[in-house]
């Protein structure tokens, strides 16, 4: 698990650049370099978004973690790529979940969002996460979901032009914490 104590922009432009150069990396490069990046949700003339500040990796069947630990299934397929897309599933029937799927074609692994920092969009957020202090309205993986309103429609979107995706304004990531998961080997 990796995630950024300190992000900040840089000056006061403003890129909103389709971020791409990922595609070919590791899943444990993209987890470094998803910090600082924005997930952006688009719907009906509004835009929410918010600052990638917590993202974690999951990698390949022999990680037991990993929805692929079982081997390939309907509902695992979009981890076996192609990288660039969305991975979105229900977990635990509650909560909408949105990873950016990495490696190779036929090779699972993804990087779960885990939280955000508001960047667009506050006040349809609020409305979305009503009586949630904005710092909380993308605390935890379900959490950024609802507050950007990501669900499964949005499973296998083209993260770099779809509805949803990941676009790189230029924040300065620095003091990042890399940690074990909890509970998992």
């Amino acid at each position: 698990m990796a995630k950024c104590r300190k992000c900040q922009t840089p000056g006061p432009q403003d890129s909103r650049t389709p971020w791409v150069s990922w595609h070919d990396l590791s899943t444990l490069d993209v987890l470094r370099a998803i910090l600082g990046k924005v997930l952006v949700h688009e719907r009906r003339g509004r835009r929410t978004s918010g600052l990638i500040v917590e993202a974690e990796a999951y990698i390949g069947e022999d990680d037991p973690a990993c929805h692929a630990a079982a081997g390939l299934t309907r509902r695992n397929a979009p981890l076996y790529g192609p990288p660039g897309r969305a991975y979105v599933y229900l977990n635990y029937g509650m909560h909408y979940l949105v990873n950016a799927v990495t490696e190779r074609e036929g090779f699972p692994a993804a990087v779960l969002i885990r939280a955000l920092v508001p960047h667009e969009g506050v006040d349809l957020m609020r409305r979305r996460r009503p009586g949630v202090p904005d710092t909380r309205l993308c605390s935890g993986p379900g959490n950024l979901a609802r507050a950007l309103g990501i669900d499964l429609r949005h499973n296998l979107v083209d993260l770099a032009s779809g509805s949803v995706r990941l676009e790189d304004h230029r924040f300065d990531v620095t003091d990042v914490v890399y940690s074990p998961r909890i509970g998992i080997r």
